[in-house]
């Protein structure tokens, strides 16, 4: 149990930074509203109108939005191989370059059928 509590203490100073992050902000910032603070912000340019019920997002949001779990995830696969390598010898190398072999080959084919361009 003892090595978790550099863990536990390091969550809860984080939670407490955050929450007082936020509770600090709140008592000390402006409290003028007006119309353009409460429209919504689209990086400095006016925002498109949207329609009542919603507008539909492309299919391209969410071929990105997969895109970026599945390298986000082959970033979690390589720590911890990175940390036991000294221990997985030549398996662990071989293992490794499979994996980013097919990665790399799904990439490959995303990348030439146009998944990357944003149009």
């Amino acid at each position: 149990m003892d090595l978790y509590v550099p863990i536990i203490v390091l969550g809860v100073l984080a939670f407490l930074f955050a929450a007082g992050s936020v509770a600090m902000a709140s008592v000390t910032g402006p409290k003028r509203w007006n119309r353009a603070r409460l429209d919504a912000y689209e990086c400095g340019i006016e925002p498109t109108p949207q329609p009542v019920g919603g507008g539909r997002f492309p299919i391209k949001y969410y071929l990105t939005a997969m895109l970026f779990i599945v390298f986000d995830i082959e970033i979690i696969f390589l720590y911890p191989w990175a940390v036991a390598f000294d221990h997985l010898g030549i398996f662990g190398l071989v293992e490794m370059v499979l994996f980013i072999l097919t990665v790399l080959v799904a990439y490959a084919y995303i990348w030439r059928r146009g998944g990357l361009e944003w149009d």
